[in-house]
């Protein structure tokens, strides 16, 4: 069965929803025809096989490519057409999975130029791997198939500046900051910028986190089934940088 970006083609979405099948009389066919496609979007059919996911460097590639897109201003703004809608109704197959930070200025399948059904996006403030978004991210890759997670920090991060404060905190906006604290420690005698330096070793660390708190992740790792990465995102110019 011909696919296309991971999901089933037109026709054969129409196939798998029985539209056209037998039992449809012939003098209701005309009157039916505007009226099948919508049944298929409310009534959506899972699909009897999954397919192969992207491999870690190629789902990396389509998303500094998507991210270079917007920097320049020319996003393709990819699969958002109400067929889109209606074949990730169906299931989904994300190609990467993001672990970012809940600031309203960075959405994920804005900032890479992605659409629906492209990215399993997890945001906390912080883009800190709590046990719920490691959970998360488990999901994505282990029963989902994305072979990438990348870690997106950005600059001015409220959470990460509270942080090297370390002042007291209301509520429960300390919990998320104290996991931030140990990669604030980390640089905190680095020359530089201590806030940038801890906004970097922030993504750093949370990201070494992911593997050494899942054994599910670390497994795919080893396996070569999954990637880790790191990136900076910029909130002047737009740009992702990729850290090491």
């Amino acid at each position: 069965m011909s696919q296309i970006n991971g999901f089933v083609g037109r026709r054969n979405f129409l196939k798998l929803a029985g539209v056209g099948g037998v039992g449809v009389g012939i003098g209701a066919v005309g009157g039916v025809l505007g009226t099948e496609e919508s049944a298929v979007a409310q009534q959506p059919t899972i699909p009897e096989e999954k397919p192969q996911p992207v491999n870690p460097q190629a789902a990396l590639n389509r998303l500094i490519e998507g991210n270079k897109r917007f920097v320049d201003g020319k996003r393709l703004n990819p699969n958002q057409s109400r067929l889109r809608l209606q074949e990730t109704a169906v299931a989904q197959y994300p190609f990467a999975a993001i672990l970012g930070c809940a600031d309203s200025r960075v959405p994920a399948e804005i900032v890479f130029d992605q659409g629906l059904g492209d990215l399993f996006v997890v945001r906390v403030a912080g883009n800190v791997a709590s046990q719920t978004a490691i959970g998360s991210l488990e999901f994505a890759t282990a029963v989902l198939g994305a072979q990438l997670i990348i870690v997106v920090g950005h600059a001015r991060c409220g959470a990460v500046v509270a942080a090297v404060k370390g002042d007291p905190l209301p509520g429960r906006i300390g919990v998320f900051v104290e996991e931030i604290k140990p990669a604030v420690e980390r640089v905190r005698n680095k020359t530089g910028s201590l806030e940038e330096n801890s906004i970097i070793a922030n993504v750093q660390y949370q990201a070494e986190k992911l593997g050494e708190s899942s054994t599910i992740l670390r497994g795919l790792v080893k396996e070569g089934k999954l990637k880790i990465a790191g990136g900076r995102y910029d909130l002047a110019s737009g740009k992702v940088t990729l850290l090491t």
